[in-house]
């Protein structure tokens, strides 16, 4: 399952490229997967979601980290 959108599950399609001189091979349509921060069942985790996902609102994403800075002796 590494082309799989983990939100929608959307997968490879397959297809055929044709030439002009009507040359049939076979292709396969990849979705835009990207990996992506993500707030899963109140837990941050890593997922691969497609574009489409990450643009319509299905997938939320978490509030920014925020690096404390040491406290030096003045």
């Amino acid at each position: 399952m590494a082309m799989e959108c983990e939100v929608c599950g959307k997968k490879p399609m397959y297809g055929n490229n044709i030439s002009h001189a009507h040359n049939v091979t076979h292709r396969r349509f990849n979705p835009n997967l990207q990996v992506v921060r993500a707030v899963v069942n109140g837990v941050v985790r890593k997922i691969k979601a497609c574009t489409r996902c990450i643009r319509s609102g299905k997938v939320v994403k978490p509030a920014k980290r925020v690096i404390p800075v040491a406290k030096t002796a003045a």
